[in-house]
């Protein structure tokens, strides 16, 4: 970390509502469910809404140029936001590994403080944080994704496929969440594949049944990435708050 540590960002006056900013924490239950696009519909939404949102992704793999990481950047973009890739993605890798098996594999070891500290300059406003891949993927020696949720106390969305696996991936994610004492704003399903499965016409009834949960979706599969966007956009709607919506 550098002496001159950036001022954090001013607060949004349009961002307050009765429980302060929009801020969340997009997780998954795998990789490839969705996470990303789910992270930039909401920062989408959140700037029609007239607000001025940061897309925070601390850890990114998988990144052929690590000063353009594709999520991170997606995000960024998505914000429109001008702020440096290094605030928004401070720990970038090249191994398409989880963070923590690539630092390993470097033999290096991701500051937590330099984490902590790309939080500090965003945790005023609004902000929608994404994680990598699953609750349990490592990011350093000693935490998983489930240890950065849980420092930072964000509400989560749960990212999830729509169809067959759900129920159980789903719910395992739920219970870690619960045993941390995390709250879960919604479940949002999400087709990755063009095949619809027979499985998905209960999902959502079951997940929502047994859970006590809100689920929103399944966002269909579509090829053409603006078709896509606005899929995901419609299925998040509903999590934009309701200070926010009529501005």
């Amino acid at each position: 970390m550098a002496d001159s540590t950036p001022e954090p960002l001013p607060p949004d006056p349009l961002s307050e509502g009765p429980e302060g900013p929009f801020q969340i924490f997009v997780t998954g239950t795998d990789t490839g469910v969705g996470k990303t696009q789910a992270s930039c519909a909401l920062l989408s939404l959140l700037v029609d809404a007239g607000l001025r949102p940061q897309g925070f992704k601390p850890y990114e793999s998988g990144c052929s140029s690590l000063a353009a990481p594709v999520d991170a950047l997606a995000m960024r973009a998505a914000a429109r936001s001008e702020l440096p890739v290094e605030v928004l993605c401070p720990h970038r890798f090249r191994a398409p590994l989880a963070p923590g098996v690539a630092a390993r594999r470097l033999g290096l070891e991701p500051d937590w403080s330099t984490t902590l500290a790309a939080w500090e300059r965003l945790r005023q406003g609004p902000v929608v944080v994404e994680g990598a891949g699953g609750l349990f993927v490592p990011i350093d020696s000693r935490r998983d994704i489930i240890d950065l949720i849980s420092a930072l106390r964000l509400p989560v969305l749960l990212v999830a496929r729509a169809g067959l696996g759900t129920l159980n991936h789903t719910a395992l994610s739920l219970r870690a969440l619960a045993d941390r004492g995390l709250a879960v704003r919604a479940v949002l399903l999400s087709r990755s594949t063009p095949t619809r499965e027979p499985s998905e016409r209960d999902n959502r009834l079951l997940l929502e049944e047994r859970h006590g949960i809100r689920v929103l979706g399944p966002v269909s599969f579509l090829r053409d990435a603006r078709r896509r966007h606005a899929a995901f956009r419609a299925a998040l709607r509903p999590l934009v708050p309701h200070h926010a919506r009529g501005r």
